[in-house]
């Protein structure tokens, strides 16, 4: 096994993200039709993708820790078969309370093991290139919603929502599960036992092991600043659809929308993962911050489709761009053999973070028939979150300990 097999754990892992995680997302799609069918709320419906969020949080910490015993790997299978049973399930039922079970409890569940446990693993396959590999990784997050969104569109309209959400079940898995078994752990690469001055010097966050390093002020600025990230942005990209039907675009106009924010954001993840290699993690990550907020603030002077979609390439582009650094940065901060407990107790509060947006934004519209308070707050929200990220501390790494005193 070479180091080049890391590029097909990249490909694999972008792949899995794309299918499962576009499976996951493609609730704002079939949310017209289930409402329209099933008289449930707007906010009911919404419900589910909250629950869903706060549900991936918790798992991924659970699914991190574990991938750092036992490996990505079994992980993602048995992750996987819980995305396909719940999608299974939620196509079925009747009752409200059963699809935000189905489809917030057990797709939510799953998607907590398609973030840390993979980008985990890519990261110990790399040195250099490190943003790039797992910028590419999130690519297939990035194209989800022009796979899987338009795929769900057109077969509601052929076999309604129950039937598209099934035949979706079954493609997830056939697909996912051999890609899993292409994931593999990096060589463990034997190092030199370092001198104990040179172990003195490192920062705090490099020595900690295990859960100590959650008390790290690293990992609180961190996480803070991936919860308001994800807070800001979860509830615009989640109600885009039901917004862009609003001003009158029919459904297959407003899934474009939803996809080509998509897209911009595959683009964002390349540009901004190259220009975080040569300019520095911290800096693209707060610029990309206020842009993401400045970008919320303005969907509420859009109205008209070509607006939608130019405001979708710019969105997408920044909040696209930014996401996937926060695991490149977590790993200046901390050791390889705790990054999935990092990485999955980071998706836990980035993901309760997602979860406020669309029911928040559910609750604001059925309460004042507007989104326009969703993005004014949203907005408010990601500036916050930009504020919070000027407080990163700067990464010090390993060989920039002093050397070890020499004998005389």
């Amino acid at each position: 096994m070479t180091r080049n097999y890391g590029w097909v754990v990249v490909a694999a892992g972008a792949i899995i993200t794309c299918v499962a995680m576009g499976a996951m997302f493609a609730l704002p799609i079939y949310k017209p039709e289930i409402a329209a069918e099933m008289g449930w709320s707007d906010a009911g419906i919404s419900m589910a993708m909250s629950v869903g969020f706060i549900v991936m949080g918790v798992a991924g910490f659970f699914w991190g820790t574990l991938s750092d015993r036992i490996g990505a790997r079994p992980v993602l299978l048995v992750a996987t078969a819980l995305l396909g049973g719940g999608l299974l399930l939620a196509s079925q039922a009747r009752e409200l309370i059963v699809f935000q079970f189905a489809y917030g409890g057990l797709v939510g569940a799953s998607g907590g093991a398609f973030f840390a446990p993979i980008i985990a693993t890519t990261l110990g396959w790399f040195d250099k290139n490190r943003s790039l590999a797992v910028s590419l990784v999130s690519v297939g997050g990035g194209i989800a919603p022009l796979t899987m969104s338009p795929l769900a569109a057109y077969l509601i309209g052929e076999i309604g929502w129950r039937g598209a959400m099934f035949w979706i079940a079954l493609g997830a898995l056939l697909i996912v599960a051999p890609a899993c078994l292409l994931v593999r752990r990096a060589p463990t690469v034997a190092e030199p036992a370092p001198a104990p001055a040179a172990v003195a010097a490192q920062p705090a966050s490099q020595r900690a092991s295990g859960f100590a390093v959650l008390r790290t002020p690293q990992f609180i600025v961190l996480a803070a600043t991936f919860f308001l990230c994800c807070a800001a942005h979860s509830g615009p990209i989640f109600h885009t659809v039901s917004y862009a039907m609003i001003c009158g675009a029919p459904l297959a106009v407003a899934t474009g929308i939803y996809a080509v924010e998509g897209v911009a954001g595959l683009f964002g993840r390349i540009f901004f993962g190259v220009l975080a290699d040569r300019v520095g993690v911290r800096r693209i990550i707060v610029a990309g911050l206020a842009l993401q907020a400045i970008g919320i603030y303005l969907y509420i002077y859009v109205s008209q489709v070509p607006h939608f979609y130019m405001l979708a390439v710019v969105l997408g582009l920044v909040y696209g761009g930014v996401m996937p650094l926060y695991s490149v940065l977590a790993r200046e901060y901390f050791n390889q053999k705790v990054m999935g407990t990092v990485l999955g107790a980071a998706t836990m509060t980035s993901s309760i973070g997602m979860a406020f947006g669309p029911v928040i934004g559910g609750w604001l519209y059925d309460t004042y028939g507007t989104y326009h308070w969703l993005y004014i707050a949203s907005a408010a929200v990601g500036l916050a979150a930009a504020a919070m990220a000027l407080a990163f501390p700067p990464a010090a790494r390993q060989d920039d300990a002093p050397p070890a005193a020499q004998p005389a």
